[in-house]
């Protein structure tokens, strides 16, 4: 096997190689011809690594769509249990019908039975919602009608794949092959037409993309943009506040901000003035929501015969959230170096994950694009990525065994066991960016001499506000454009 040191030639694009990094990815590679060779000239030629990444993640959508298959066919049509011992289960069928789009209701206007607004989605999510009910033809029986508008989703979502897929390998510059650990990600194949997740996810890759390239009003755009179609990507501003604070970025922060609450405003405000009650259906439904598939607390429950009820796992998870956070500002505030912008990123989002009152299996979808970036080892993210699996499957199975008559299908005990797989994989990815922000020799993206590849206006900027010791080891940050061997700042080639 060929050394795992960097052995890009003199003279051209200092693009770091995972065969010749990560020995997971070197011995990976040997399916498909062995490790990039040194005579190889990237960047050259059509096949560039984002095409290369686009394609990949087009193929694995494909491969996922291909898996439905069996339910697509006739699972999601008759039978209650087939479409979870098929692994095949998707919300998009079912609420063609049970959220009246295939009556034409308009979403947070019209009522479907009684007085409550039948979409319980962000606005952003309804609209893709609704385009794909556009795009649905209206002549066939019911169950092609179905068929026809989870095609259409399909469509729509797998220009999301292929967006984040590419906006992750564009985000760091010299790494655009860690675009594959999205594109390659079994999660985002098995998962992405369960749900509408994916239009948030590629929403708030490209806004990460965005910081990347110091546009911070670009990012606030496509941040707000993404918290309008799923709440999750808001927590991304709250480590972004901390590394601003400690390096005094403040204008950016700012710019962020307001770029944030102006497109938030623009997609909200017309239904929140002209339909509040349906507007409000999202938030009221997550509020009132019961202890759901996945969470802690619904292990908790379980293995106590106790529920959770939801006022007090709201409670919980609130107040677990702030210890979260605050966990955050210590860790951000006294590391060594100021922790990258994706680390912190993952770190938030994954403990909003954790400590939430449901983890539905499409949720992964959130994690993978900041996982990859914050951690891009392939041993660690297969680890994850088993664990999350596992949990995929024992969903689907516990289902299918509470819904049938014949239990068939994994009993409880085996279905808290997923949830602990899951539960341990991710604290596990973050126990592993926790100490590469301790100990930033060993995180792969800075091994090479970078600071924040995707920290933008933080890239290389100085600290002004460091707690503890943090102010005794960080010394003067490297000047932008300078390459850093731990210590000791050089000029960048000048090609690079």
């Amino acid at each position: 096997m060929p050394s795992l040191q960097k052995t890009s030639a003199p003279g051209r694009s200092q693009t770091v190689v995972p065969t010749h990094r990560d020995e997971v990815a070197a011995a990976g590679s040997e399916l498909i011809g062995g490790p990039y060779g040194r005579r190889a000239l990237p960047g050259t030629g059509r096949p560039t690594p984002v095409r290369v990444v686009a394609l990949v993640a087009i193929g694995m959508f494909a491969l996922g769509m291909v898996q439905k298959l069996p339910c697509y066919n006739w699972a999601w049509f008759r039978g209650a249990t087939s479409q979870y011992t098929h692994a095949c289960y998707s919300d998009i069928p079912h609420l063609f019908v049970g959220r009246g789009f295939a009556d034409g209701l308009v979403p947070y206007f019209d009522r479907l039975g009684g007085d409550i607004p039948f979409l319980e989605y962000p606005v952003l999510t309804g609209l893709l919602m609704e385009v794909a009910a556009w795009l649905t033809p209206g002549g066939g029986d019911e169950t092609q009608r179905e068929q026809a508008y989870w095609l259409a989703n399909a469509g729509l979502l797998m220009v999301c794949a292929a967006v984040l897929a590419v906006c992750v390998a564009r985000t760091h510059r010299r790494r655009p092959w860690d675009g594959l650990l999205v594109a390659l990600s079994p999660s985002v194949a098995l998962s992405a037409t369960i749900n509408w997740d994916l239009l948030a996810v590629a929403l708030a890759a490209a806004a990460v993309l965005m910081w990347s390239r110091s546009r911070p009003a670009a990012f606030g755009v496509l941040l707000g943009l993404a918290t309008a179609a799923k709440l999750y990507p808001v927590l991304i501003l709250c480590p972004l506040l901390l590394l601003c604070w400690r390096a005094g970025k403040w204008r950016a922060y700012g710019t962020a901000l307001l770029g944030f609450a102006g497109a938030w405003l623009v997609v909200n405000l017309p239904v929140m003035l002209l339909a509040p009650e349906g507007w409000k259906q999202f938030y009221l439904f997550s509020m009132r929501r019961n202890v759901d598939f996945g969470s802690v607390w619904l292990l908790i429950g379980q293995r106590t015969g106790d529920p959770v009820p939801p006022d007090r796992a709201n409670l919980y998870a609130t107040l677990l959230m702030g210890v979260a956070v605050a966990g955050l500002a210590h860790l951000t505030f006294t590391a060594p170096r100021r922790p990258r912008f994706v680390q912190l990123a993952f770190l938030v989002v994954a403990a909003f994950v954790l400590t939430n009152k449901v983890y539905s299996p499409q949720y992964v979808l959130w994690l993978v694009p900041l996982a990859a970036l914050a951690r891009p080892r392939w041993r660690d993210l297969l680890i994850w990525q088993a664990c999350e699996i596992a949990y995929f499957l024992g969903t689907w199975m516990y289902l299918a065994f509470t819904g049938s008559g014949n239990k068939q299908g994994l009993p409880e005990d085996g279905y808290q066991f997923a949830i602990v797989l899951h539960l341990l994989g991710t604290l596990y990815l973050c126990v592993m960016v926790v100490r590469d922000v301790l100990a930033p020799e060993k995180d792969p993206v800075r091994q090479d001499g970078s600071d924040d590849p995707s920290g933008g206006v933080l890239e290389g900027a100085r600290d002004v506000f460091v707690a503890g010791g943090a102010a005794r080891h960080a010394g003067p940050a490297p000047a932008r454009g300078t390459r850093v061997e731990w210590g000791v700042p050089r000029e960048r080639d000048s090609q690079e």
